[in-house]
């Protein structure tokens, strides 16, 4: 173990020009070196980041710290609080004896105080209600949520491309379904003869599907307002910057809603926000929590689509960092680019756990100090393994770090507490009121009723027409019958039935 090396690498490859912020103290062997503080430049962290590690090892109390310090530095993040824990950024930290003890260890004054937040919602939970039309998720994600099949897919691809088409908009899940119903019932010759047939049975499948989604109370999810991205860049006058966490607690049975929406936000940030080239910080950092949900069921369509936001976004100066157990979790074209690695600790139980450690030992620089999978299964709880881009581009030594706490509260608020924060919000009251705009349900209604209503006028002239011509002929009959030759000829052929009759009875004439 070279000593003098591992300082002389540490110093050199975290010292930053830039703006940085402290992540904690680098540590070999037994040693914490106070003189060595492990510092994270803001410069590269839109090159992405993953943070991993076994349940317990410290992933959120990490993910805090990002928050945190980035707040102070007057970056917004937005963060999914999945198991509450995270509410706690709200309020200052109450200290503790093993707090000072690690501080003392690492170096650095530990400055508890609480940070703004806006606590936001997907569900019946307090706070600012996230919602999207069903237009902005587009059929793709869509098909996520719903895990449709390919027939399935195709069908809702074409109903989207028909209420493109005629400026129909999809707010929510009932005009959805009545977009459905429309193109195999009353639109049914309009929409086949434009874009093909649509099987009425992969229609019953995908409102079937849909049914379960309400059931899952996903529908207020959908419609309007819908959320604008650019109110999670807000920032207090002092220049702190918002820390935006969805508070996911009532949804984690229901997985690929969260993670689905978290998408459709990347696809909005990334198609709002304006190019920004090379920058001093990131403009907005996003921490996806239980991150291997969001490429749960993802086909092929939506992995481009997820690779191509992944590799661009970062121009729009927004850094991701995905949250989860492993770094297997992540597939590895998106692992590739993600500049920023906090490992904590992971656990060796089984034989695929050990290969698992294995394979995340290659994710990392080479390293001469450590044995990087044996140090995977020895981390202590807040301690990890940390590489990072420095301001060339050009990957930081692998270090073992002793994080420093977080300065807020590490634990949930109470009620109370939540509400206090929430009486507080610039957004509540832009948010959480429904509007109720006309749409896909209206429209297609009243398209329906105005095709019933010509339909009737059709019926109508057809029965007045019907009449005239029945009037013509009666005139004519009547005209024939009143004729003298007409009488005549009645007179005589009546006169030939009867005795015709009279025979058949046997009457004398």
């Amino acid at each position: 173990m070279n000593e003098k090396k591992f300082r002389d690498e540490i110093s050199n490859g975290y010292s930053h020009e830039g703006s940085y912020f402290i992540l904690g103290g680098a540590v070999l062997g037994e040693k914490v070196f106070s003189d060595l503080p492990v510092n994270v430049p803001l410069a590269t962290l839109n090159r992405h980041g993953l943070i991993s590690g076994a349940t317990g090892s410290g992933k959120t109390k990490t993910l805090q710290i990002f928050a945190e310090h980035l707040s102070e530095a007057g970056v917004p993040s937005l963060v999914m609080d999945i198991k509450g824990d995270l509410s706690g950024l709200a309020a200052k930290s109450a200290g503790h004896p093993k707090i000072d003890e690690r501080h003392d260890k690492i170096g650095i004054p530990f400055n508890p105080q609480a940070y703004p937040v806006e606590f936001l919602s997907l569900s019946q939970e307090k706070g600012i209600k996230l919602r999207a039309t069903v237009t902005e998720f587009g059929p793709v994600l869509l098909s996520k949520i719903l895990d449709l099949n390919d027939t399935q897919f195709g069908v809702l691809a074409l109903t989207f491309q028909y209420c493109d088409d005629q400026n129909i908009p999809i707010l929510d899940l009932a005009d959805l379904k009545k977009a459905l119903q429309y193109t195999i019932g009353e639109g049914k010759e309009e929409v086949n003869a434009k874009y093909g047939a649509v099987h009425s049975a992969s229609v019953g499948a995908i409102m079937r599907k849909l049914i379960i989604l309400e059931q899952q109370d996903a529908d207020p999810l959908f419609g309007e307002p819908s959320f604008d991205v650019e109110d999670l860049l807000q920032k207090e006058r002092t220049g702190r910057a918002m820390i935006n966490i969805i508070r996911l607690t009532d949804m984690q049975d229901r997985p690929d809603i969260f993670s689905t929406f978290v998408l459709q936000l990347l696809a909005e940030v990334y198609s709002t926000f304006p190019e920004e080239g090379d920058v001093e910080k990131p403009k907005l950092a996003i921490f996806i929590d239980e991150a291997h949900l969001v490429f749960k069921n993802a086909d092929k369509a939506l992995m481009d689509q997820i690779e191509v936001i992944i590799k661009l976004i970062r121009s729009k100066g927004v850094a991701i960092f995905f949250v989860t157990q492993n770094p297997t979790d992540v597939p590895d074209f998106i692992l590739a680019q993600l500049g920023t690695k906090v490992q904590h600790a992971l656990r060796a139980f089984t034989a695929k756990d050990r290969k698992a450690i294995k394979l995340a030992a290659q994710n990392f620089p080479l390293t001469d100090h450590y044995d990087v999978a044996n140090q995977l299964t020895s981390l202590g709880i807040g301690e990890a393994l940390v590489t990072t881009l420095n301001e060339d581009g050009r990957p930081t030594p692998l270090v073992h770090c002793m994080l420093r706490a977080p300065q807020s509260r590490m634990d949930i608020l109470t009620t109370d507490e939540i509400d206090e924060v929430i009486s507080h919000s610039r957004l509540i009251e832009k948010y959480n009121t429904v509007v109720d705009r006309e749409s896909a349900h209206e429209i297609l209604e009243k398209k329906i009723q105005r095709a019933k209503t010509e339909e009737q006028r059709e019926k109508m002239h057809q029965q007045r027409d019907r009449g005239r011509r029945a009037s013509r002929e009666k005139s004519m009959f009547e005209q024939v019958l009143n004729s003298t030759t007409t009488r005549q000829i009645g007179r005589t052929v009546a006169r030939e039935l009867a005795r015709g009759l009279l025979g058949v009875l046997g009457v004398k004439k």
